[in-house]
């Protein structure tokens, strides 16, 4: 039976061209990429990094741009390529005990990334509203479920791109205090603190936060994604006519999206530095936290800005690790996958979605603290990141793999450098004291 064309059917309809055609529409998986790297445990961490040392862990984030920028870039070039996720690609290219291990660390990280970030969420909820936490937990938790499950990836990129914007908070909060400019300049270039193991903590846990496992390999599967739901659209192997503009494409996309990660947080290292620093507050253990702790010092604008924050790219954050998850062990395990497809044809990729999320939830009634598993959750990130960067660049140095869209040498060096980066980062996490 056709479908009656009503007043109300045709503003939908309307309403919803618009919506498919904004300015967002033009960027693909590295701005949702970007914003999921600042989710509310990232955010716990930077706003930690800006109550301890003030502006003397701005230099951080230009430092991470390029390394993070560099990882991702090669993992979206990977997606569009050969038209398979990472973990496919690594499974054909190297023994099974490398593919099972990082699949298996992956998902484990993942599940207690989520357990922090929904305690976060619904504490901030409860500080806003009133409302019980655990309540908001689970409504976060079905309601984020309920989309995964049962609205196509087409549609559902759209609302996760709009909460982009979220981001924006951040930013906002700059324009409710005072900022020494000349001492942020400053510090950005020349920070001046000891160099003991805690500040070493600090860097490690920032570094860990900003490039994570989990992103590699959503990045590579949405490429794959966005593919699959284009008409007649190939990987470049098959089809490399659109090599040109698909790989410009993805360096516009990727880069822009980790310049927007990165600058906010930037804005947060700075926004908890001249407020919660200069206060002497110096321990933040939560988003929730720095954010009521801003209440007093900057104000309820100020305030509600940094909460409202936590909450959209929390939205983000969480459908990006139990995604990356459930991508990662599917194509490990050659299941059916991907957001596009139905439930009954994907049973496998969107059964480890539902448990990530169900265990997460589950956390948050036991006598595990969220963020002490938000710590081990760094702890296996920070291992797992420095082989597997290992792993990226020589997948995408393979014409085996790549065809004749082998990485650039500058893109391969930026590259070797963030494995070094990270991989010290590593030793001086799992260095006691």
């Amino acid at each position: 039976m056709a479908v009656k064309n009503t007043p109300r059917a045709n503003v939908f309809r309307v309403l919803w061209g618009r919506l498919k055609v904004h300015p967002l529409s033009k960027l693909g998986p590295g701005l949702i990429t970007g914003v999921a790297d600042d989710d509310p445990s990232g955010i716990a961490t930077y706003s930690q990094a800006g109550a301890q040392f003030g502006l003397n862990m701005l230099w951080t984030m230009p430092l991470a741009f390029p390394m993070m920028a560099a990882v991702q870039s090669m993992c979206a070039n990977l997606g569009r390529v050969t038209g398979k996720g990472l973990a496919a690609n690594i499974k054909v290219a190297f023994s099974p005990i490398v593919l099972q291990s990082v699949v298996l660390l992956l998902l484990i990280a993942n599940t207690l990334n989520i357990a922090a970030d929904l305690a976060a969420m619904g504490e901030v909820v409860e500080l806003v509203s009133g409302v019980n936490r655990h309540l908001m937990t689970a409504i976060f938790v079905f309601g984020t479920l309920a989309l995964q499950l049962f609205v196509p990836y087409h549609r559902y990129v759209y609302f996760l791109k709009w909460l982009t914007l979220s981001l924006l908070a951040y930013a906002a909060v700059l324009f409710t205090v005072h900022i020494p400019w000349e001492q942020v300049a400053l510090r950005t270039v020349w920070p001046t603190f000891t160099p003991n193991a805690t500040a070493a903590a600090v860097v490690v846990a920032l570094f860990g936060t900003t490039i994570s496992p989990y992103l590699f390999f959503w990045q590579t599967s949405e490429e794959v994604e966005d593919m699959q739901i284009k008409p007649r659209d190939e990987s470049l192997k098959q089809d490399p006519r659109k090599a040109k503009k698909e790989l410009r494409r993805i360096r516009w996309d990727t880069w822009s999206g980790m310049l927007y990660s990165n600058i906010t947080a930037y804005f947060i290292i700075l926004a908890t530095a001249v407020t919660l620093n200069v206060a002497g507050v110096n321990d933040i253990n939560t988003a929730a936290q720095a954010a009521s702790a801003l209440r007093p010092l900057a104000g309820e604008f100020a305030y509600l800005l940094f909460a409202f924050g936590i909450l959209g790219v929390g939205l983000i954050g969480v459908p990006v690790l139990a995604g990356s998850g459930a991508y990662a062990l599917s194509e490990a395990m050659g299941w059916h996958e991907g957001l596009e497809r139905k439930v009954r044809d994907a049973r496998g990729f969107y059964g480890i979605i539902a448990i990530s999320v169900l265990v997460a939830l589950a956390i948050q009634y036991s006598p595990i603290s969220p963020m002490k598993a938000l710590f081990w959750s760094a702890v296996i990130n920070g291992v797992v990141a420095v082989p597997l960067v290992v792993v990226i660049i020589l997948l995408v140095s393979k014409k085996s793999v790549m065809g004749d869209f082998t990485v650039s040498r500058p893109l391969a060096f930026l590259g070797w450098i963030t494995a070094a980066v990270m991989g010290a980062a590593a030793v001086a996490m799992l260095i006691p004291g």
